[in-house]
């Protein structure tokens, strides 16, 4: 029965539906079958069965004998199985000429819409909260050299980021650039404390402004991700965009670092408001030193690699990048 299904699907892999294959398997068991006898012999539902013979007839795989009871025989396996193949040949060549035809057809319309770009394509808006958090790790996962960020209330960071850590450690490590302003009101705020002191053991410059005009990242000058206040709406409505402009990103660039000069770093700022943080755990401590261990090693793996990679001229890997909060 396994052999019977066995070459049943092969058989269907030459064009035959299954009832067909059955029905020809059944027929070279012997010299002729009634519809009957055929039937019952591949196990074919007897209404179904004539439709399946004139079938294997039209395709030249069985021949009908007429008589009183009409009889039914299969033609030779060798016969059969070339007339198959010279089928699915003259197939094959008819999807050969008409895909010849239709990309040819198609082809100037392609052409002719990749002449045609969005003006704005390099605008994204996100309303979704899931894709703007999405966003947000993305571009913390895929930053290489820089992340500036601005962050203001409202704050929806959770208590624990540990990739944003991470992030933070290893871009740290590599020698990169990791900056976040926070706006004075994250002083009044204590859980936040605890996660930017997690932040600054991490690596990360954090200094504190005493208003920033949105939220925004900027990452690796090009990519500016900012949460704009609607100036119409009266219920706190933001919108968020994610711009992928060197322009813009190096204009807001600029607005960063001028205001990131003038301000005093999470240091001062307690001092000046008349606070201090208290140490971190000594397990917390220790996790962030050996993320900043890890993170030096992948750095210096990094660039060995790079190292290489030009000595035998072949591209150099990229180390991944990432940040921490907005």
């Amino acid at each position: 029965m396994q052999t019977d299904d066995r070459r049943a699907a092969d058989l269907e892999e030459l064009g035959l539906t299954n009832y067909e294959a059955r029905v020809y398997l059944a027929l070279i068991r012997r010299d002729v079958f009634t519809a009957a006898e055929v039937a019952r012999e591949a196990g074919v539902p007897r209404q179904r069965v004539y439709d399946v013979l004139e079938g294997l007839i039209r395709r030249q795989l069985a021949i009908l004998h007429p008589g009183r009871v009409a009889g039914y025989s299969a033609v030779a396996p060798d016969t059969a199985v070339e007339r198959l193949i010279e089928q699915q040949r003259r197939s094959l060549g008819r999807l050969e000429r008409l895909s010849s035809e239709l990309a040819r057809e198609l082809k100037p319309t392609y052409e002719s819409g990749r002449t045609h770009t969005d003006p704005l394509d390099y605008v994204e808006v996100l309303r979704d909260p899931a894709d703007i958090t999405e966003r947000f790790a993305r571009l913390q996962s895929t930053a290489e050299r820089e992340l500036l960020s601005f962050s203001r209330p409202p704050w929806y960071t959770p208590t624990e980021n540990i990739a944003g850590l991470e992030a933070s450690a290893r871009l740290h490590a590599a020698g990169r650039t990791v900056r976040s302003l926070y706006s004075r009101a994250v002083l009044e705020d204590p859980a936040l404390m605890e996660v930017i002191n997690l932040f600054v053991a991490a690596g990360e410059e954090i200094r504190i402004a005493e208003d920033l005009p949105l939220k925004m990242i900027i990452a690796d000058g090009s990519t500016v991700l900012c949460d704009m206040p609607d100036p119409v709406a009266r219920d706190g409505a933001t919108t968020t965009l994610c711009i992928r402009h060197p322009s813009l990103a190096a204009a807001l660039t600029l607005a960063f670092r001028s205001i990131w000069e003038s301000s005093p770093t999470f240091a001062e700022a307690l001092k000046q408001a008349g606070m201090e943080l208290p140490a971190l755990p000594s397990s917390m401590q220790q996790a962030l030193d050996d993320q900043a261990a890890e993170a030096a090693e992948a750095a210096e793996a990094a660039e060995t690699a790079a190292d290489d990679a030009a000595e035998d001229g072949s591209a150099p890997v990229q180390p991944e990048g990432s940040s921490a909060q907005i």
